[in-house]
């Protein structure tokens, strides 16, 4: 029997939700999983219906969401369903949301000199969402993060502090990629993936697709 996944895309159009959802669905549905794609965050409201899924894919910048909605998403991924998004979609949702944040285990507050070259650097060479990969370069926002110190961080950047204008954030080092538990489901991150495009870069769509793989129960 397949494993189920769903995705749910929407908020701020500029991260590209609906193409962001659409490129990452034929790699799950390859993988055996049926996936259901949502373009409402009603669909967070039903728990059974939630409690089928192994794995959710959010792709929804900013934007708003009830209690019940947010109640019904972390209690799907407390039950046990696995979480994995990237970017804006993920790690820039809800900004009224702060339990959402505490599941995710992170929230954008800044990309200090928009779109420009940097590095992402591979810290745990073992872990097999990152295993085998070498550092590579992008060409996105510099996604600065007010992070959990609890999550286990796989990958890294650090700031020049001359993008930007900000040189007090000169050397800081920042997460990139990391996992982590909300109860009994895996949290995985990437604030890699501005536009789909980006994913083109075979790191970034590599440790994405792997991301989703650990996440799913």
């Amino acid at each position: 029997m397949n494993r189920k996944a769903l995705m749910v895309w929407g908020g701020w159009e500029g991260h590209q939700p609906k193409q962001c959802v659409e490129l990452f669905a034929p790699f799950l549905r390859e993988n055996g999983f049926e996936v259901k794609i949502s373009d409402t965050l009603d669909v967070y409201f039903d728990a059974s219906f939630m409690s089928t899924f192994s794995l959710i894919v959010p792709c929804w910048t900013m934007g708003s969401i009830s209690a019940e909605q947010l109640n019904g998403l972390l209690g799907a991924v407390k039950a046990g369903a696995g979480i994995a998004g990237w970017h804006g979609g993920m790690g820039d949702s809800f900004r009224n949301g702060t339990e959402y944040q505490f599941m995710v285990g992170g929230q954008w507050v800044a990309h200090p000199g928009d779109i420009f070259d940097f590095t992402v650097n591979i810290i745990d060479h073992d872990d097999p969402i990152t295993a085998g990969l070498p550092d590579f370069r992008v060409h996105s926002e510099q996604y600065y993060m007010h992070t959990d110190p609890g999550n286990k961080v796989l990958a890294t950047t650090t700031f020049s502090g001359v993008e930007g204008d900000v040189p007090w954030v000169a050397g800081t080092v920042m997460p990139v990629v990391w996992k982590r538990m909300w109860g009994q489901g895996r949290v995985f991150y990437s604030a890699l993936g501005h536009v789909a495009s980006e994913f083109q870069v075979p790191e970034t769509r590599e440790i994405m697709e792997r991301g989703m793989l650990w996440a799913a129960r």
